[in-house]
């Protein structure tokens, strides 16, 4: 099967990959092409940006969670009937998973989907050593493909001809944009990164709009298109969350948090509890007053609770018909935002009072891949199961892990635990990728079948 694509990367973070990867998926669908946007690695927030350019959801590529041999069936799947599509690296080009050498990173995604990649270079500290750079990352790896240069935040005519002429005599590799510093396309930040699109609404729409413009008047769309239609067929078939897992019966209806408060979610994780059976209805905790009615099982993802925790905690209703579902059994699985949700309270105002813990911002950043066992039975997983996932938070919970913790893992100081089991809850601060591990879709929906 055969999806035209490229890479678009950079030689670190804070290149501006982001904005030239939105604004070319905006340019290529400005022009009436069906563009499959997707992200390497396990970032929620740029994939946001992504589906508001492509009018597709962003999909995640994460070798470290899924594994290397879904990343082309993932990739597959979410671009199906797409025309072209463009995924967003990760940090650095060759940066990947810590201590797992490649494990991870753009580069190892690139040569899983044989895609050609393109370098965006923030050049504006720099002219002639810009082709030593791009020398240097073209020639570091030779089953990486760097078939093109975006340069990014050029100042001035002159500044691009001299990156240009350095280029050309020094790399090799053909220069397809030349961007210049502009404030419109500027994306707000706070303390994990940028705000997401949901929270931006008609702004971020804006703001898309304008990166489509400015890649549009700034890249050589046209070269950028035959660069992706040289990408070889991939030998692999599409992804199914069908074939991950097996149908439950019942068909009961699983409450799915989303809105602005709890954004982070991967499109897989719906699309597997409802291969398992379940029918899934998204709810905004934010806007609703009650639950989905016949609730049967409940997830409630990542997100910014901190950044609502005066609405969520007004809404006193759907706290207490929370509290009460998890005290009739009915099963519930909460990562990291919804952990947070769950607890007592979140710097100091009432949440849901489920899990014993109450939470605070910090300044602290905690950050990194797990590989975690479970060390309980839950609705969410077995004693014993084994999961890859990610950490990505400024608060801390007090306690961090209940008598019965929902992980286990070795961290950089020994063994650690984290999270909560407790009754038909599971509570931790791991964010999962269910293609990477279907069993626990189908666990859940089994769960919510026998309530």
């Amino acid at each position: 099967m055969n999806i035209p694509r490229l890479v678009v990367a950079a030689p670190s973070s804070g290149a501006g990959k982001t904005t030239v990867a939105t604004g070319l998926i905006a340019a290529l669908a400005a022009r009436g092409l069906a563009v499959s946007p997707h992200k390497v690695g396990p970032d929620y927030i740029d994939p946001g940006y992504h589906a508001l350019a492509a009018g597709r959801p962003g999909r995640n590529l994460d070798a470290y969670m899924c594994g290397e041999d879904r990343i082309a069936p993932l990739f597959l799947h979410g671009a199906a009937g797409a025309d072209v599509a463009v995924v967003e690296g990760v940090m650095g080009l060759f940066d990947g998973a810590a201590g797992r050498g490649e494990l991870a990173s753009t580069a190892q995604v690139a040569k899983l989907l044989r895609a050609p990649v393109v370098l965006v270079v923030d050049a504006s500290s720099q002219s002639r050593s810009v082709a030593a750079l791009v020398h240097g990352f073209a020639s570091w790896d030779p089953q990486v493909r760097l078939a093109g240069v975006i340069l990014n935040r050029v100042a001035s005519d002159r500044h691009e001809q001299l990156l240009r002429e350095a280029l050309e005599e020094g790399s090799g590799v053909p220069v397809l944009g030349c961007v210049r510093r502009t404030a419109s396309v500027a994306t707000p930040s706070r303390h994990l990164g940028l705000i997401p699109a949901v929270e931006r609404s008609a702004d971020a729409l804006r703001a898309v709009r304008d990166m489509g413009e400015l890649v549009a008047a700034s890249v050589d769309l046209d070269a950028l298109l035959a660069l992706a239609r040289s990408a070889p067929p991939l030998d692999a078939e599409p992804w199914s969350a069908a074939a991950e897992v097996s149908p439950v019966a019942g068909r009961p209806r699983i409450a799915l948090a989303g809105g602005a408060a709890f954004s982070f979610s991967y499109a897989e994780n719906a699309e597997l509890l409802a291969a398992a059976g379940a029918e899934v209805v998204p709810f905004d905790p934010l806007r609703d007053g009650e639950l989905p009615a016949g609730t049967r099982g409940l997830v409630v993802g990542g997100g910014f609770p901190e950044m609502y925790v005066t609405e969520l905690s007004a809404n006193a209703a759907l706290r207490a018909e929370i509290a009460a579902l998890a005290a009739r059994g009915v099963p519930i699985a909460a990562e990291c935002a919804g952990l947070l949700y769950l607890g007592q309270e979140l710097d100091g105002k009432p949440m849901c009072g489920v899990l014993p813990h109450t939470a605070r911002m910090t300044e602290r950043l905690t950050l990194g891949y797990r590989e975690a066992v479970a060390l309980a039975d839950s609705p969410l997983a077995a004693t014993g199961t084994r999961v890859r996932g990610h950490e990505f938070h400024r608060t801390v919970c007090e306690p961090g892990a209940g008598e019965q913790p929902a992980w286990g893992w070795r961290g950089p100081t020994g063994p650690a635990v984290e999270g909560f089991v407790r009754g038909p809850v599971h509570g931790s601060y791991l964010h999962l990728h269910w293609a990477g591990a279907p069993q626990l879709a189908e666990r859940l929906v089994r769960a919510a079948a026998a309530v």
